[in-house]
């Protein structure tokens, strides 16, 4: 995923007890998607990779697997259009250099973006997790945690936007001449300092929203759009037991 990513002021913390450490804490990634995908995990920097970092998921269909016990901060994505040509994998959206397994990997733009920063145990609990659209789109996907405490709301983005994506913003595979599989961010799509918040854009008071990141935030507004966005995501839920990745709906 592109630098920008990194800079998001993304993670919401969850406040909860000192003793409310989650020995059964579950991940599940479901597929609701009338055909395959190929999810990837990717941690960030001293954490581990979890599931190998990435895996097949058949069509309505869903994968569990233990969370990370202590603390662990990442970001998920689905890969979609993958096959397999002589012996080489690849995915129309999200590759993460023709693997299977990401292993750590980031994923190629654009493509729908779910960040967590998880702590577990320890004299606090904290929790954040939100869905970024700032590399673009690629698929409909939601957030959402099962038997927290407080205020938890599901928050992603249901809409489908390859079907309304401006044409300066659409990916199509095979290149150019295909069905849209992506909806590029203006940065992606154009490669500004402006639009992609580098340089003198590189701070709140200069990087602004854009008609391309408008886009995605009038179909999609409990997402992140642009770099230094700060979407209405405000909400105090602690403790969850399950935190759900869903693709489509």
């Amino acid at each position: 995923m592109s630098s920008s990513l990194l800079s998001l002021s993304l993670f919401l913390l969850l406040s909860s007890t000192a003793n409310a450490a989650h020995p059964n804490f579950i991940m599940t990634i479901v597929n609701n998607c009338p055909y395959a995908i190929w999810p990837a995990i990717q941690p960030n920097a001293g954490h581990p990779v979890l599931e190998r970092g990435g895996f097949y998921l058949d069509k309505l269909s869903h994968r569990s697997f233990p969370g990370p016990q202590q603390h662990w901060s990442g970001r998920i994505w689905a890969r979609t259009a993958c096959s397999h040509s002589n012996g080489h994998f690849s995915c129309a959206t999200g590759d993460c250099g023709g693997r299977i397994e990401c292993a750590g990997a980031g994923g190629a733009a654009p493509a729908s973006l779910a960040q967590f920063t998880l702590h577990h145990g320890g004299h606090v609990d904290l929790s954040s997790y939100g869905v970024s659209l700032v590399d673009g789109f690629n698929i409909p996907m939601t957030v959402t945690p099962h038997e927290g405490k407080g205020n938890c709301p599901v928050v992603g983005c249901r809409a489908d936007l390859l079907a309304t994506c401006p044409a300066a913003l659409q990916l199509r595979s095979p290149a150019g001449h295909g069905h849209v599989v992506g909806c590029k961010s203006g940065c992606e799509a154009f490669g500004t300092d402006e639009l992609c918040c580098r340089n003198h854009y590189n701070s709140p008071a200069t990087c602004r929203a854009s008609s391309y990141s408008e886009f995605f935030k009038h179909a999609c507004p409990a997402t992140f759009t642009y770099a230094h966005d700060s979407p209405s995501l405000t909400h105090e839920c602690s403790s969850p037991r399950e935190l759900k990745v869903i693709f489509c709906h």
